[in-house]
């Protein structure tokens, strides 16, 4: 009997590394997992120097990986809502710990952060509580 190994197969990861490794991607999980649900333009607002396609563009491939929902309602004016799947809350518990981590890095925190700017830069660990922020290097 052959010896067993523990290996992990890394191909079913693939898609949503493309998808999460983009600079905006992370930033838009977080911002819909401390806000819970926003529309388009507040994302924008939100984001703080994302252009609208990038937006759009990220937006539909994290829906496409299911990390995201968008949620249309037949109104006039038309509302289009985007808010976390089940996966994208779990994918933002997952990456709240490599924020905390990269942002304790000496060299990272040596020079001024433009991201910092972002409101999306801060980590709510309870996104029903407004006063309950903390930033990565909390």
């Amino acid at each position: 009997m052959p010896d067993e190994c523990n290996q992990l197969c890394f191909c079913p990861i693939k898609g949503v590394i493309d998808v999460i490794g983009r600079k905006w991607a992370l930033f838009i999980v977080n911002a819909l997992g401390n806000r819970g649900t926003l529309r388009f333009n507040d994302l924008m607002k939100e984001l703080g120097g994302i252009s609208p396609k990038t937006l759009s563009d990220t937006l539909k491939d994290l829906q496409t990986e299911e990390l995201i929902r968008r949620e249309s309602f037949a109104e006039i004016p038309p509302r289009v809502e985007y808010s976390l799947t089940q996966e994208g809350a779990e994918l933002r518990k997952a990456i709240i710990p490599l924020l905390k981590w990269a942002a304790t890095r000496n060299h990272v925190q040596n020079y001024k952060c433009s991201y910092r700017k972002i409101p999306s830069h801060v980590i709510k660990t309870d996104a029903t509580s407004e006063n309950n922020q903390r930033t990565p290097t909390d």
